[in-house]
């Protein structure tokens, strides 16, 4: 049955609140536990029985097919349509519509981590011959986002905007399944919010809006507060990942790396490939990408540290974003969502919060 679903996976953003990572690669290929975030997704994708993927790019849109190709090594098959314009979440899925073939469409915003059975989803739309099915997560602290209710029979009711006293804690998920022809209703050519414009038309018009309400795990990965969560927690096994077998624990050290003895790696610190720890290092947290150094004694926690950058001995590194080939001075102190921008050298002892020297 899930054979009978197309994907697409919206990934044309530009990913600003994780600059200055995302200057220089879009947000799903920055890596998550080792591998471009999006191979999470798409790995999820090919284990529930969908095998034709097209990605809507639009930032930085020739790095996908690089790193993917045709999809075969995942099993699938993909396909790239890219926006000369931005168009919206709506828009973006308009678009793509030459490149579809089947009657359902599973729609993925393409900056969450979630662990859905995306199975179940796909049956409860067509059970339900819905024309359009939302995946819905019921979260502690809904007010952050749109609320979504739903009638005994699971139908969507509304689609409401943020609030600071919410009816319901259920909230739109970023996973669609389109009945084809809806995608055809969508206007052609400009952009388009599905969540404001598509979606409320639809109740409207009275066609049939299901809700797919579970409690899975589920994060939208776009702050840098958040990718360091969601990194740790597909470490650490709170997150599932088709793609990390058994790789379960405190850090996950990838090949090449190099860890003096007496370094701390907990929390879910992913050391990245060619990257160096000093002796004594404290990571917690940590995200070090490919060919980073932190050396002895520095502290790093809930931070990413670019590719190639440095961390000088003894700096202290709390909530941070350091950029590609940046380089921190020893004793070093950048806490409370600093972020360096790529290339930038600090000098030893150039920025601290405390008066000890």
């Amino acid at each position: 049955m899930a054979s009978q679903a197309d994907a697409v996976i919206l990934v044309g953003g530009k990913g600003t609140r994780l600059r200055p990572l995302t200057l220089s690669a879009p947000k799903p290929m920055l890596p998550t536990a080792g591998v471009p975030f999006l191979t999470h997704l798409l790995s999820r994708i090919a284990a529930a029985g969908i095998t034709h993927v097209v990605l809507g790019t639009s930032y930085k849109a020739e790095v996908f097919e690089e790193h993917f190709g045709d999809g075969a090594d995942l099993g699938l098959q993909i396909e790239y349509v890219t926006e000369t314009e931005p168009l919206g979440t709506g828009g973006g899925i308009r678009n793509v519509l030459p490149r579809l073939t089947a009657d359902n469409i599973m729609v993925f915003n393409g900056d969450v981590l979630g662990g859905t059975d995306l199975r179940a989803i796909l049956e409860t739309h067509e059970t339900t011959q819905a024309d359009v099915t939302l995946h819905l997560v019921r979260v502690s602290d809904p007010r952050a986002f749109g609320c979504v209710p739903t009638d005994a029979d699971g139908r969507v009711t509304a689609f409401l905007e943020k609030t600071q006293d919410p009816p319901t804690d259920q909230i739109n998920a970023g996973c669609y399944v389109f009945r084809r022809e809806y995608i055809e209703k969508i206007p052609a050519g400009r952009p388009v919010s599905v969540e404001r414009e598509v979606f409320p038309a639809l109740l409207t018009e009275g066609a049939r809006v299901q809700g797919h309400v579970d409690t899975s795990y589920w994060r939208d990965m776009g702050t840098p507060e958040d990718f360091v969560r969601g990194s740790a927690d597909l470490v650490r096994g709170i997150a599932p990942s088709p793609i990390l077998p058994g790789q379960r624990g405190e850090s996950l050290v990838h090949e090449g790396a190099g860890v003096a003895p007496g370094a701390l790696l907990i929390g879910g610190t992913v050391v990245g490939r060619g990257a160096e720890v000093g002796a004594g290092a404290r990571l917690d947290g940590a995200i070090l990408f490919d060919g980073a150094k932190v050396e002895a004694g520095a502290t790093v926690e809930r931070s990413i540290i670019g590719f190639g950058a440095r961390i000088g001995p003894r700096a202290l590194i709390r909530d941070g974003v350091i950029g590609d080939g940046a380089s921190i001075g020893a004793r070093c102190e950048l806490l409370r969502g600093a972020r360096v921008w790529p290339g930038v050298e600090i000098p030893d002892g150039g920025i601290r919060y405390s008066t000890d020297v």
